[in-house]
């Protein structure tokens, strides 16, 4: 039987790991600290989903969900220092590519760690689904 959450969760961690190979591979695109961050917190969940997926391993939410909860908040700074102008005090990243930096910014407001955070989101929301089933 196909597990949904799981298959989606599974999805949104290949789409952003291959987003973000591509931004810096293939675009150029230098990453700052915050990106590194993200990366280090998305690329094992490509693994570990993918693994979970084809065991139909429901109880990998109890390691998945704190890693993309954490994800979510690391973008979610990351994106409030590109797009409030106030923050960029509290900017952590010093050398090198500015973590206030916009390498894309379309419609003006979707930004690397905008497309992060929406896969964080969409890997925690499944995480959540997988945790409690609507229906049993």
């Amino acid at each position: 039987m196909l597990n949904k959450p799981l298959l989606a969760a599974w999805l949104a961690a290949v789409a952003a790991t291959l987003g973000s190979l591509f931004f810096s591979e293939q675009m150029g695109f230098i990453p700052c600290t915050l990106c590194w961050y993200q990366r280090i917190l998305m690329y094992p969940l490509t693994l570990f989903l993918g693994l979970a997926f084809y065991w139909n391993d429901t109880r990998i939410y109890r390691y998945v969900l704190p890693v993309s909860m954490i994800g979510m908040g690391v973008s979610g700074y990351h994106y409030t220092l590109q797009k409030i102008p106030a923050l960029k005090q509290f900017e952590m990243c010093t050398s090198g590519v500015p973590c206030s930096g916009e390498y894309i910014n379309i419609f003006g407001f979707v930004t690397i760690p905008f497309l992060s955070f929406a896969a964080f989101t969409a890997i925690t929301l499944s995480m959540l689904f997988l945790r409690k089933p609507a229906f049993k």
